[in-house]
């Protein structure tokens, strides 16, 4: 990742040079052009609009004029000044903009505060309710923190020690622990076999296919899922699944929309 420098007393420098430094550097645009707040407001636009490029497989010059707040016509000359730059962008009639597939674009700056938001996401996440969120989260984290500059860590570290979710230490209820097996199955449209033990006290094997997937009230994880047993659409709790196997079977995708569930069942 890039960070922003330290002066001689340890301070950041300014998310001018920061911006000047990565972007003329990896893309070759001239720093004798960046004198005034518009050129500085471009460069931190192409840069945001690089990282949306790689964090999502398409999107269109209308969703990033929206973002950016600036017309389309900006938009298609930020993107033409990335491909004389040699940025590989694909563009896809009708449908949007997307990076050749195996081009990575360079790491971005990564500010104190996004660094210090991080560190509170990480608490929230200690705090949530399912042990392979958990798991896969702090191991993410670890990687994030690795490669954070030296005079960051410092602050971090004191921000932790400073810290706390009280539900961390005083919740007592029972945690589920497949949330990622079943965004897996959903994902890949695979049947998931359960043995599932109902607010009642009764348990049942089941074979479901999953529809999505959401966070009630309590914090507790639930699936939306097609019941072959039921034959209909029923919700499971996460915490209330015994055992879970992501079976080889498939299932075709439902014609029904998470949007169209929602409103048939909860109405506008």
């Amino acid at each position: 990742m890039y960070f922003a420098k330290r002066d001689r007393r340890g301070q950041a420098s300014s998310a001018v040079n920061a911006y000047t430094e990565v972007i003329s550097y990896k893309y070759a645009i001239s720093t004798d052009k960046i004198n005034t707040m518009n050129d500085i407001k471009r460069l931190s636009r192409i840069t945001a609009i690089l990282t949306q490029l790689q964090a999502k497989r398409l999107t269109t010059a209308s969703r990033l004029a929206e973002k950016f707040r600036v017309t389309t016509r900006t938009i298609y000359r930020d993107i033409r000044t990335l491909e004389e730059a040699g940025v590989p962008i694909i563009a896809e009639e009708g449908k949007g903009y997307s990076l050749m597939d195996g081009y990575r674009i360079p790491p971005v700056m990564f500010t104190e505060n996004e660094a210090n938001a991080l560190i509170t996401a990480e608490l929230l996440i200690q705090a949530c309710k399912d042990e392979s969120l958990i798991k896969e989260f702090s191991s993410a984290i670890q990687k994030i923190k690795a490669v954070v500059p030296n005079y960051l860590k410092e602050r971090t570290e004191v921000l932790e020690e400073k810290l706390a979710i009280t539900k961390i230490y005083t919740d007592t209820g029972k945690k589920s622990k497949y949330l990622l097996s079943v965004q897996k199955a959903l994902l890949e449209h695979r049947v998931l076999a359960i043995e599932y033990t109902n607010l009642s006290n009764i348990s049942s094997v089941r074979e479901l296919e999953p529809f999505a997937i959401y966070n009630n009230e309590k914090d507790e994880w639930g699936l939306i899922a097609y019941c072959r047993l039921r034959k209909k659409f029923r919700s499971f709790l996460l915490n209330r699944i015994g055992n879970l196997t992501l079976t080889d079977k498939k299932f075709n995708p439902h014609a029904l929309t998470f949007a169209q569930y929602r409103k048939k069942v909860y109405g506008d």
